[in-house]
């Protein structure tokens, strides 16, 4: 029989529910959205849909799982650590489709007129898979052997135990926070992050920098084209920060449990930490619907056609898309 539930999990299992009531749903309206309007299809929102695929993950597996730990059922230690594992991949895979999304608006600044010959379908497919297999890889690092089974182990025979280990199924009890520090964090989330940081500085000196050029009257086009580059860029900046925001304390708090073991961490800022990252795949959504106007057009579209039963005018799809000049 699983433990009893106090107030305070009975408190913790109702946020999680609601960030998942929030998350799946938001998720599902962007890749709808992506799927009914032409106009979003190219290699950003491609991008864009592989991180809702993530987030609607997070909502609909990673947060289940996420209540059973903390329950803390007695489980096999193997079983445990297949119940920790997928965050990890969900993670790692965010992180690689906002540094594709980064190079991607890079791309598109720096090379304007040959960006559709560099970056085609199905090299943003390429890259696609490229980073689900990667995220794999490094999400499943803990069931190729990095993990604290051996110190499970000696704890087990100590108490005169034979056979797999059975733990009380906790994070931290089967993850090993050397993976999470050394290997996770430092190689993994934070390089990526300030490459992306970076990729988005040179973006928006990029974007300045033409937009600051004296124009002629008949020049109007390449500032019409990078005035809406600096506006999505902003938004999708936007995403980044986001995702650094929510992300970054729980991974402080790993670094503190590791480099100090007998540093108090109060349980409080754990879990505010813990709402943080799962609450992030909520969030994206929100932004998309109050910045990004094509995809305002297409909720809207989306919420009348299959909710009010009042079919919305067509969309409008973009006019050929605007290239500078040389």
């Amino acid at each position: 029989m699983p433990p009893s539930i106090s107030a305070f999990q009975a408190a913790y299992i109702g946020i999680e529910v609601l960030i998942a009531l929030v998350s799946v749903p938001g998720n599902v309206l962007v890749i709808w959205a992506v799927k009914v309007n032409q106009a979003l299809r190219d290699a950003t929102f491609s991008f864009i849909v592989s991180l809702a695929v993530a987030d609607v993950a997070v909502g609909a597996l990673v947060i289940p799982l996420a209540i059973l730990i903390n329950v803390g059922p007695q489980t096999y230690f193997h079983t445990c650590l297949m119940v920790a594992c997928p965050v990890l991949i969900l993670t790692q895979s965010s992180i690689l489709a906002l540094l594709a999304i980064a190079v991607d608006r890079y791309l598109r600044v720096k090379i304007p007129l040959r960006y559709k010959t560099v970056v085609t379908p199905r090299r943003a497919a390429v890259a696609i898979a490229g980073c689900w297999i990667l995220s794999f890889l490094v999400g499943l690092t803990p069931l190729f052997g990095w993990n604290n089974l051996s110190e499970v182990e000696r704890a087990w025979a100590a108490n005169g135990s034979v056979g797999e280990p059975v733990v009380k199924c906790e994070f931290e009890k089967v993850i090993s926070m050397e993976y999470m520090v050394y290997f996770n964090f430092f190689v993994w989330v934070l390089p990526p992050l300030l490459l992306m940081v970076l990729i988005y500085l040179e973006v928006f000196y990029l974007i300045r920098k033409q937009l600051s050029k004296k124009v002629s009257a008949s020049s109007g086009d390449p500032q019409k084209y990078y005035g809406k580059e600096l506006r999505i860029a902003k938004s999708l900046a936007l995403i980044l920060f986001l995702f650094a925001l929510s992300w970054l304390p729980l991974h402080i708090l790993n670094c503190i449990t590791l480099f100090c073991p007998s540093c108090h961490k109060p349980s409080i800022l754990i879990y505010i930490a813990i709402f943080l990252t799962h609450g992030n795949s909520a969030m994206n959504p929100i932004v998309y619907a109050f910045r990004i106007q094509k995809f305002q057009v297409t909720f809207l579209k989306i919420w009348n056609d299959h909710f009010r039963c009042q079919p919305a005018p067509p969309i409008n799809e973009d006019p050929p898309e605007v290239r500078p000049d040389d």
